[in-house]
């Protein structure tokens, strides 16, 4: 079936397999299916939907509105809900149920959900069980973290995003048992790597390329199993020691040959490693996967991104060990959620944002370890199972059932979200389409003094102690940052430079490494057979399908 999406025009379509899992994660009460329609926005838009309700780097300090203590929120201080600090929105202090109405049959269902999402108080932050973390967010069991999101069992990581298991780790993307890592993107299992992209199972890398079980390597490409090279040359231990020393002399000239030597090899069409019927990029492990991106060990999923160990989950991202979602984002083990957002540890749960450890609940906020909840409302299973057609006939006549949360709906600024990352729009743009936009203006921090980034001495052993009490101009954007004393021992343990760029500025030279969130049909530079990939066939880069890539490099 082709459809034109409402929103953009474009054409997408929806498969009879697409249309047999609607009708798999359809809801049942009192033994009637209630039917999930087939989505009337294409993949895009509603991945720019669900992304829009998800704040990942932009922190504020602010006090808590229950007990006036200061604390790092998610939430800016001028927002129109009470923000409690983590521990007292958890604690007996704070009942959801305090907040709950009846359901009004006279207005939309939307604008019910509304107005209570924005009377329930909000948890400051996602940051659990963790030590001297305050500035991480989406992240879990770390110590001693500084701007960080998406860390999982880490210790001394600074400024990266989404890294586990994890240790002494700056600048860096997508990180997995790795050590001593600076700006660093896709890897796993990587001791002492600095400008690494795509490598696994080494040591002692600086600048390479997809390289597997290699050591002592520099500026390297699509090796495997190598040590002491050289931009794919192969050198003694003491050749290689002090050619290294001389091309870092001029940092500068050497990565831009580095860039230009590694621009005549192949690239992979995708990444998809160990898996069985599946399309994407940065697949490991998967099966019967369509269309998915950054996820592992999954099976029977389509237009999911950035998820594990997940089962039949459509139209998901940002979704760890869950099963039978729909439409859904920030999710962690969840059974049968449909059209949620900030969902854990619940079952059974349709248009509900921020609520734990909870089953059978229906467009309620802020819940924790709650059953048969209609807007935070307590009912009887019998009385829940008799409302929710009522409610759900409702929302079809205001043409709401089926519909995710508006980007009205939103607690942010369009400009605070994942969203404005994956599809930036201008603040006219915003505003035109009815979005929120927030005005970002940085604080000059209380210092010494500002210099500009390029008065920074070249070495970090001419840095000084003092350099905590300066803010340094960013180079490329004018903004001024402050270095902390744990990112300052990173830097002086790995031997590192100060970086002359702005936090946000080098976050999003990071991201603009990966490939798009998005397949072109292209056919392989070698043989000519037609792939799928995320190079788009304008792209001047080499791409090889799977065999012809395996071929060239082992």
């Amino acid at each position: 079936m082709q459809k034109s999406c409402v929103k953009c025009g474009s054409q997408f379509e929806v498969t009879d397999d697409d249309l047999k899992f609607y009708e798999k994660v359809s809801p049942t009460f009192n033994d009637i299916k209630i039917q999930i329609p087939a989505p009337n926005q294409c993949p895009d838009c509603r991945l720019q939907r669900r992304m829009a309700h998800r704040n990942e780097w932009s922190l504020y300090s602010r006090k808590c509105d229950l007990s006036d203590k200061q604390i790092v929120s998610i939430y800016s201080p001028d927002v129109p809900f009470e923000v409690y600090e983590q521990s007292e929105w958890w604690s007996d202090k704070y009942d959801p149920l305090e907040y709950g109405r009846e359901f009004d049959f006279s207005k939309t269902f939307f604008e019910q959900f509304n107005e209570l999402n924005m009377s329930v108080p909000k948890a400051s932050i996602i940051n659990a069980k963790s030590e001297n973390s305050a500035y991480t967010n989406y992240s879990a069991e770390n110590n001693n973290l500084y701007m960080v999101v998406g860390g999982l069992g880490c210790e001394r990581c600074y400024h990266s995003y989404r890294i586990f298991y994890s240790s002494d780790i700056c600048d860096c993307y997508d990180m997995y048992k790795c050590e001593r890592c600076y700006m660093c993107n896709e890897c796993s299992e990587l001791f002492d790597c600095t400008g690494c992209l795509r490598c696994q199972n080494g040591s002692d890398l600086k600048y390479c390329l997809d390289c597997n079980g290699c050591n002592h390597c520099f500026g390297c490409i699509n090796m495997r199993n190598k040590k002491y090279c050289i931009m794919n040359k192969e050198y003694s231990e003491a050749e290689y020691e002090s050619k290294v020393v001389e091309l870092m002399k001029d940092p500068k000239k050497t990565l831009a040959d580095i860039s230009k030597f590694q621009s005549k090899f192949p690239r992979r069409s995708s990444y998809i490693i160990q898996c069985t019927n599946s399309t994407g990029d940065r697949l490991m492990q998967c099966k019967n996967c369509s269309n998915c991106y950054t996820v592992t060990d999954m099976e029977d999923c389509k237009y999911t991104q950035i998820a594990v160990g997940s089962k039949d989950c459509v139209d998901c991202n940002f979704s760890d060990n869950c099963e039978l979602m729909f439409f859904s984002a920030n999710n962690e083990k969840n059974y049968h959620i449909l059209y949620g957002c900030m969902n854990w540890y619940n079952k059974y749960t349709i248009y509900c944002t921020n609520c734990f450890y909870s089953t059978n609940l229906f467009g309620c906020s802020g819940m924790k370890k709650h059953n048969y909840c209609i807007l935070n409302k307590q009912y009887s299973k019998e009385e829940y199972e008799e409302l929710i057609p009522k409610i759900i006939d409702h929302m079809k006549t205001t043409n709401e059932w089926g519909e995710y949360f508006p980007f009205e709906l939103s607690p942010f600024a369009y400009n605070e979200t994942v969203a404005h990352e994956y599809y930036p729009l201008t603040k006219e743009e915003v505003e035109k389409r009815g979005f929120k936009w927030k005005e970002m203006k940085d604080e000059i921090p209380k210092v010494e003094k500002i210099i500009s980034a390029s008065q920074l001495p070249d070495t970090i052993e001419d840095i000084p102690d003092d350099v905590l009490n300066w803010a340094i101009k960013c180079e490329e954007t004018d903004r001024p940052f402050k270095i902390v004393k744990q990112e300052l021992e990173f830097y002086r343990k790995m031997k590192l430079p100060i970086p002359h760029l702005h936090p946000d500025e080098r976050h999003k030279r990071r991201m603009a490494l990966r490939n798009p969130r998005k397949l072109w049909a292209r056919t392989c530079d070698k043989c000519q057979k037609e792939i799928q990939t995320t190079y788009a066939p304008e792209r001047p880069e080499k791409v090889f399908c799977e065999e012809c890539y395996l071929a060239e490099v082992y």
